[in-house]
């Protein structure tokens, strides 16, 4: 069973990032951003987060030893950077790219930002096709808000080539 819950300590998030492909580096801290809200999605083992403890075994201690050991398999950031809400690192594990997942990250950061009173959010996407379906369309170069780095990054155009999106009217979403 996969749980989500929020976190405001985004540093045990980066090398998840880092073991999926997000750009970032041990010991980045987030210059100039506020971050707004985490989240982590972890696995227990078992079907159940909460079983019965087996007979003979002391109910607490099973429990807590249960507990000690899920696995992280999700995690999103929504940061706010120069008074603009962005999605700032969305990852899921390989093994649960198509069960929803991002899908649910992707819509706990869009409704903090709207109940924060957001009428958009920017994020740069390396699997642009995924923030489509869920309504985010492509920024040209000149419109994009100049604190994404990606534009003065070596690799920008050449191994990399990410999206700037936004997501606009969060009125009308959720």
């Amino acid at each position: 069973m996969i749980k989500i819950k929020e976190t405001t300590d985004y540093r045990p998030l980066i090398p998840f990032f880092i073991e999926n492909g997000l750009e970032f580096e041990e010991g980045e801290e987030y210059g100039g951003d506020e971050i707004v809200m985490c989240w982590r999605a972890d696995e227990f083992p078992g079907n159940d987060p909460s079983p019965a403890p087996p007979p003979g075994a002391q109910g607490a201690n099973f429990e807590a030893r249960r507990q000690a050991h899920p696995r992280l398999v999700g995690g999103a950031v929504l940061a706010k950077r120069e008074g603009e809400y962005i999605c700032d690192g969305i990852a899921v594990a390989p093994e649960h790219r198509k069960d929803g997942l991002g899908k649910e990250l992707l819509d706990l950061i869009v409704a903090e930002a709207k109940s924060r009173g957001a009428a958009e959010v920017f994020l740069v996407a390396r699997a642009p096709g995924f923030f489509a379906k869920s309504g985010f369309v492509p920024v040209p170069r000149e419109e994009a808000p100049d604190f994404f780095e990606c534009f003065t990054c070596p690799q920008y155009g050449k191994t990399c080539y990410p999206e700037v999106m936004r997501l606009g009217n969060l009125s009308g979403i959720l």
